[in-house]
C-alpha cells in the first residue's frame, strides 16, 4: 500500500524543477478555464455576442459615402456640406466644378480646391504669375515648375485667363533689372536689348527686335503681348 503511493511521488520528484513548473501551470490554466465554462452561463455569451456583431454591422453601415470630383462614391470620404468651403485640394463643392476660375485675380485658396493644387503648387503658380505680370492663356500653367501634365488637363476645362489684366513692359523705358526677372528673356537678350537702346535711341516695335537679332522668332512669339514701345 504504501509502494502505492511512495512509487508516484518518487516520480514526481524525479521531474526537473523547470519540468514541475510548467506542470503546475498547465493544471492551473485548465482549472481556470473549467471554472470559468462552469460559472458563467451560456446565454448571457451568447447575449454579448449578439451586441457585439450588432455594433458591428451598424457601425458598417454608417460608413459616410461622398462624390469625387469625378463622380464616384467614394467610401469612407468626409462629406461637404452645402455651403461649406473646403481648402483640401481636389475637393470641390456640388456645382462649384461649373464655375470657371480667373487664374489672374483667384488667390491660393482659391486654386487649392482645385484638383490636384495643394500649397506648394498654389504659391508657385502665384509666383509665376507676378514674374509675368499675368497670364495670357491657361496654356501657361504648363510652365510653372513642378505642375504635371496630368494635373493640368484636370484643372485646364476650370480655369480661365483674363489678358485685360496683363501688366505690360515698356521696352524702351525698362531697366536691367525689371526686363531681368521677365521669365522669357534671356540674360544676353536683354543685355543685347540694353546695347541697342543705348545705340539707336528706341525700339520701335516687335520688327526691331527680330530683325536685329535681339529676340527669336519664339520668343517673340512669347513676349508680344507682354510689350509696349511708347515712349
Amino acid at each position: 500500500m504504501n509502494d502505492f503511493f511512495v512509487e508516484p511521488l518518487k516520480n514526481w520528484f524525479g521531474y526537473t524543477r523547470r519540468e514541475r513548473r510548467a506542470t503546475t501551470i498547465l493544471l492551473l490554466i485548465i482549472m481556470c478555464v473549467l471554472i470559468l465554462r462552469y460559472s458563467i452561463p451560456e446565454k448571457n455569451i451568447l447575449q454579448e455576442l449578439s451586441i457585439t456583431n450588432t455594433d458591428t454591422v451598424w457601425s458598417v453601415k454608417k460608413l459616410p459615402v461622398n462624390l469625387t470630383t469625378d463622380g464616384i462614391k467614394s467610401p469612407g470620404a468626409m462629406p461637404v456640406k452645402k455651403g461649406q468651403n473646403s481648402n483640401k485640394p481636389g475637393v470641390w463643392k456640388p456645382g462649384q466644378e461649373k464655375r470657371l476660375l480667373d487664374i489672374n485675380t483667384c488667390d491660393s485658396a482659391d486654386l487649392e480646391r482645385l484638383p490636384g493644387i495643394g500649397p506648394v503648387l498654389s504659391a508657385r503658380i502665384i509666383k509665376y504669375r507676378n514674374l509675368l505680370g499675368g497670364f495670357v492663356k491657361t496654356d501657361q500653367l504648363k510652365e510653372v515648375y513642378g505642375l504635371p501634365p496630368e494635373t493640368f488637363e484636370l484643372i485646364s476645362g476650370r480655369v480661365f485667363a483674363d489678358s485685360s489684366a496683363v501688366k505690360k513692359i515698356n521696352i524702351n523705358k525698362a531697366d536691367y533689372k525689371q526686363l531681368i526677372r521677365f521669365p522669357y528673356f534671356k540674360k544676353y537678350e536683354v543685355s543685347g536689348i540694353l546695347k541697342y537702346r543705348e545705340l539707336k535711341g528706341r525700339i520701335i516695335g516687335m520688327g526691331d527686335l527680330l530683325e536685329n537679332n535681339l529676340l527669336s522668332a519664339e520668343t517673340v512669339g512669347k513676349v508680344r503681348p507682354y510689350l509696349e514701345f511708347g515712349e
